[in-house]
């Protein structure tokens, strides 16, 4: 019988199953919204110190206090496209309790109102103010004004998942700024993959509460110790680019992505296991009353 000939550097024959293709950077990652638009609004509003600044005190006054107003605006509206995009990223998720773009737009409207007062006059100050409430609106959109994916979940246990989850992305933002200051792009990289990999498990668990006591110390435990050692990590590497600790680190993160890929595909099988028994139950409960398919 033949054989197929095979030496170190022969490709190899092609295998049963095909493994997963490597990730790419942007893969699941959208657009930020949170960018040039909201940032202008603080550069927008600055003519107005300049103007204040040239009045009388009354005026100024008055000016001072709109730039404040729309500085404000700005704040506000930037928090709400963050809050809106976190909300938007997840399948279960809370109404923003702020409504902070709302808020934006009546600010807007305030220091707009309170620029046609002190510079023009009363007409004005309504057109100013209703301009600016509109318009910003229509810029930035409204907020989320109501929950979603909540329909039949128990809210306590949905409270602890968000309480866990809040817990978790505040160890990966501390990961993300401590490699920034190693200025290497490779180390950035590495670690955002890896926060994709854990938030995939954060959205199956936020779609299924019950998951949260099999995956809580992938949430606490595991990413506390991954902070840790990132920090650690990061500072020695900006002070000797040691090549060794980077090594270590890495692989320390690999292990790491491969126990919280392992966990979630889990957890996912065991949401597919208690939806087949449920289907299995209610089947044998239709049959018993004379229903059939």
């Amino acid at each position: 019988m033949s054989q197929r000939y095979g030496s170190t550097y022969s490709p190899d024959p092609k295998p049963d199953h095909q493994a997963p293709p490597p990730k790419r950077p942007f893969d699941g990652k959208r657009p930020s919204r949170v960018g040039a638009r909201s940032n202008l609004l603080f550069f927008a509003a600055l003519p107005l110190a300049w103007k204040a600044f040239q009045s009388e005190p009354v005026v100024m006054s008055g000016y001072l206090a709109a730039l404040g107003c729309l500085l404000g605006a700005a704040f506000l509206t930037r928090e709400g496209l963050k809050a809106e995009e976190a909300y938007e990223a997840r399948k279960v998720a809370r109404r923003p309790s702020i409504p902070r773009k709302l808020f934006g737009s009546v600010l807007t409207g305030i220091g707009l109102g309170l620029v046609g007062w002190f510079g023009w006059g009363s007409v004005e100050t309504v057109l100013f103010a209703v301009l600016g409430v509109v318009l910003h609106s229509f810029a930035f959109g409204l907020d989320p004004m109501k929950s979603k994916g909540m329909e039949g979940i128990d809210t306590f246990q949905q409270d602890r998942v968000a309480r866990a989850v809040d817990e978790a992305e505040k160890h990966l933002a501390a990961m993300r700024d401590a490699v920034k200051r190693t200025n290497d792009r490779q180390v950035e990289r590495r670690v955002d993959d890896f926060v994709a990999t854990a938030r995939d498990m954060f959205r199956t668990i936020e779609e299924d509460p019950r998951d949260l006591t099999a995956a809580r110390k992938y949430l606490g435990v595991y990413l506390l110790g991954a902070r840790d050692a990132t920090s650690k990590f990061a500072d020695i590497y900006v002070r000797s680019r040691d090549a060794e600790a980077r090594a270590k680190w890495v692989a320390l993160l690999d292990d790491l992505e491969r126990n919280f890929t392992a966990r979630t595909e889990s957890l996912l099988l065991d949401d597919k296991t208690g939806l087949d028994i449920e289907i299995d139950v209610l089947r044998e409960r239709l049959a018993r009353e004379g229903i059939k398919r």
